[in-house]
């Protein structure tokens, strides 16, 4: 039994060639997911190469969060203009008439492009990041070997537990960390009573430091790609959604641009009085949230505290954090929900 809704292979590569027959596009895809990682790593590697006494390592921490971060925006509106041609294509060179008297269906017509699309932008991705890790694995600086909370060396890899612990017994290091206002010489009964009350918002800064000073592990390096791919995942499906529905490229591409780097950003660290279920709605801020600890040390959570739900994120909203449930609802729906719409315009549309 024939499934004619399913897209062949033929179909799909098809798709796919046509995609990379627009050079224009393709050269601007690359350059906006590989070239900013590969120009700033490529520069740093040389600087150091040349004058190492002035121009540290090529990776730290810092810079992998900062390229990661780039990496996943530039990625985004890159994965939405690549969708929003894939959408329009056929309709902008008159071919969308000839695909329909073929007696293809066109939910397979529709489906096609998903995979040819992310054949595409998801290897320039994972070239960027793998370039990353590299640097940052076997270029990068020395891992260290303590945390600094509130001006003290703390070894690594307490837990909340030990921290308490380690405090506990040095109290000439603990007077400097805790908050015990002004007045005489604190006792030791007043340092332990202070360690106790604080020791949660204390272990928080221990672990943002942590994080936001160490090299991100191997596990910690792969729980981003994915959340790398599946932030581009979303641009393409919701840029070839939006592009179905409107039939207009540039359209759709400014609208995204927009979503992306003015309404999610607003959205995302101001809270709207009354609306604040409605701000959970944009798949940016559930993405916000998801975004692994390496990325945003230090950051989200808002009145709510920092939203370490999955894939050991801490996310980086400035609003209250929404339930696990919730985030994955709001991600499998813009996804589930811009396919459908999509698909449905090109099975109406007029041919």
């Amino acid at each position: 039994m024939t499934v004619t809704w399913a897209p062949s292979w033929p179909l799909i590569a098809t798709k796919n060639l046509e995609l990379r027959k627009r050079r224009g596009l393709i050269i601007v895809v690359a350059l906006l997911t590989v070239g900013p990682t590969v120009l700033i790593l490529g520069l740093r590697l040389i600087f150091h190469a040349v004058d190492p006494a002035s121009y540290g390592p090529a990776g730290s921490p810092g810079i992998f969060q900062a390229l990661a971060n780039l990496m996943a925006e530039f990625g985004f509106l890159s994965a939405a203009a690549l969708g929003a041609s894939a959408g329009t294509t056929d309709l902008s060179e008159g071919m969308f008439r000839h695909l329909v008297i073929t007696g293809r269906s066109r939910l397979a017509l529709y489906l096609a492009r998903i995979p040819a699309g992310l054949a595409i932008i998801l290897p320039l991705v994972a070239v960027a990041f793998t370039a990353l890790c590299l640097v940052t694995s076997y270029a990068g600086v020395p891992q260290p070997t303590s945390v600094s909370v509130g001006g003290v060396s703390v070894p690594e890899h307490f837990d909340q537990a030990e921290l308490q612990s380690w405090l506990l017994q040095h109290p000439r290091q603990a007077v400097n960390v805790v908050p015990l206002g002004p007045g005489p010489a604190p006792g030791a009964a007043q340092i332990d009573s202070a360690i106790d009350q604080n020791i949660a918002t204390l272990y928080q800064d221990y672990v943002s430091n942590e994080v936001g000073g160490s090299n991100p592990a191997a596990n910690e390096m792969a729980k981003i790609g994915l959340w790398l791919a599946l932030e581009v995942g979303i641009g393409f499906v919701v840029g070839l959604g939006l592009g179905s529905l409107t039939g207009q490229r540039t359209l759709t591409t400014i609208t995204l641009i927009g979503l992306e780097i003015i309404v999610t950003p607003i959205l995302a660290n101001h809270v709207i009085p009354y609306f604040l279920d409605g701000q959970r709605l944009v798949v940016g801020l559930a993405m916000d949230q998801l975004r692994p600890a390496a990325l945003a040390p230090g950051t989200g959570g808002g009145p709510g505290g920092p939203g370490r739900v999955l894939f050991g994120g801490r996310g980086a909203l400035g609003i209250p954090p929404m339930p696990t449930w919730a985030m994955i609802s709001v991600i499998v729906g813009w996804i589930v929900g811009w396919s459908v719409i999509g698909a449905w315009r090109m099975i109406t549309r007029d041919a």
